[in-house]
């Protein structure tokens, strides 16, 4: 660690010079505290932000939450999950997220017919989640979802209709008009768009053939794998494979492919990934939250594979928790601490992330990104703490500020132009709540028009 670190940064948020040991100059951002590489955060649904704290009645599952999910997705026009996004995206730069790869199946109406040029056009839901980012000032890789069938040959339910293009092609079709027409709003480093598919229960075998062959190169694909043992068993009685080994059989498994969650991956599925060089992303805090387990993290580690962290369900969005509760998983998986020094822990929140997008990752030298959070070293959790080891002790509400791209979005907490991500979410989860009520209303379908319309 370096002392009085000053950091130069071209149009473009890259940076272009480092110098130590110099005072700042008229006119610099300055940020209090340690500063280290920005966190970028690979898989978020950046709707499920308002469930928190509120699907936790008599336990629960992860297929009771997928319920309260759909209801809450049934609900999003696209000016409300433009009001969400905004404030969730918001929440996160607040306290050290960056970047943020948004994995985004919700295209369509309630009844799944496309937007039309009265709704903003076919895009709207997916440009409603790009102002949201620029406004937040987090860059945003928009990863568009494939998301055709309800199981292992099972239709679509009525919750998913929305999520659904009906074919790959026609997916496809719509991936390369939303990437033409994002390309054309905001500039690649700020918003960017991917690819994903949704998971193997959820595109039919025909269909990744199709995506395989057609989806163009160098778009990241980012996929949940493995996330559930009900989705290995059911792929296993479907398909006599893994999922691991069933994307891999498709060609699917390369070093594009991020595989998100992977808390059920098999010894061969891990050397499967680590061999292709794929990205796993880890979800360590939704992992606890829905109880889905505690993912190989060491293992995937010791096989080659880079990992990354995402806050998906966003029960917290804290990139300072979810390094710590990576290295607690292995403690309580092994019974052994010390898996991941503090170095480690950052290079996977900040470079693993950033790889996941296929983003320059964050850093303190020439050519990476100009994306920062400084903590406070003498905060009630972090005094007497070491310099080198904070990402064991400091969370979110130790962050004092937030750069991205040269720019200070946040400090102590406070968004620099949006102002507190609290008093965004509060409104912004009303509003949804207030939708959800009319969706519900006796003598309304749950497209949210009167049957008496149809």
């Amino acid at each position: 660690m370096a002392d009085a670190v000053r950091v130069e940064v071209d149009a473009d948020g890259t940076v272009v010079g480092v110098a130590s040991g110099v005072p700042a100059q008229a006119g610099d951002v300055v940020l209090s505290g340690v500063a280290f590489p920005g966190a970028a955060n690979a898989h978020s649904h950046a709707f499920h932000r308002a469930l928190r704290g509120r699907t936790h009645d008599h336990g629960g599952t992860f297929w009771t939450w997928r319920e309260s999910m759909y209801r809450a997705a049934a609900a999003l026009t696209p000016e409300l999950y433009e009001e969400l996004a905004t404030a969730a995206y918001a929440e996160m730069v607040a306290v050290g997220w960056t970047s943020v790869a948004e994995f985004h199946y919700v295209h369509h109406q309630p009844d799944g017919t496309p937007y039309g040029q009265g709704d903003s056009g076919p895009h709207a839901m997916e440009l409603a989640l790009a102002r949201a980012a620029v406004r937040a000032g987090i860059r945003l890789t928009l990863l568009d979802t494939c998301y055709l069938a309800g199981g292992f040959g099972a239709p679509l339910e009525e919750g998913q209709r929305r999520f659904s293009d009906g074919t790959a092609a026609q997916w496809l079709d719509r991936l390369a008009a939303l990437r033409a027409t994002v390309s054309a709003l905001h500039p690649a480093h700020q918003v960017s768009v991917g690819a994903a598919i949704h998971s193997v229960r959820a595109v039919p075998e025909d269909q990744l053939a199709v995506i395989t062959q057609h989806l163009p190169a160098g778009l990241p694909l980012h996929v949940h794998l493995s996330e559930q043992p009900a989705e290995n068993e059911d792929c296993l009685r479907a398909t006599g494979r893994t999922p691991t080994a069933l994307l891999d059989s498709y060609g699917l498994v390369g070093s594009r492919l991020s595989a998100v969650h992977a808390t059920h991956v098999s010894e061969r599925d891990i050397a499967v990934l680590a061999g292709a060089g794929a990205a796993v992303v880890l979800c360590p805090t939704t992992e606890a939250d829905l109880a889905d387990g505690i993912g190989p993290a060491g293992d995937l580690r010791a096989a080659g594979a880079t990992l990354a962290l995402g806050t998906d369900q966003h029960a917290v969005v804290d990139p300072w928790l979810e390094m710590r509760a990576l290295e607690h998983g292995e403690r309580l998986r092994t019974g052994r601490r010390g898996h991941f020094e503090p170095e480690q822990l950052h290079a996977i929140a900040s470079l693993g992330g950033a790889a996941a997008q296929t983003r320059p990752g964050a850093g303190f030298r020439p050519g990476r990104a100009a994306d920062f959070m400084a903590v406070d070293p003498r905060s009630a959790r972090t005094a007497g703490s070491s310099r080198e080891q904070l990402a064991y002790t400091a969370t979110g509400q130790d962050v004092t500020g937030v750069v991205v791209g040269g720019v200070l979005v946040a400090r102590d907490g406070v968004h620099t132009t949006l102002g507190r991500p609290a008093d965004l979410l509060v409104t912004a989860i009303a509003r949804l709540d207030e939708a959800a009520q009319r969706e519900h209303e006796p003598g309304r379908s749950p497209a949210g028009h009167s049957r008496e319309q149809h």
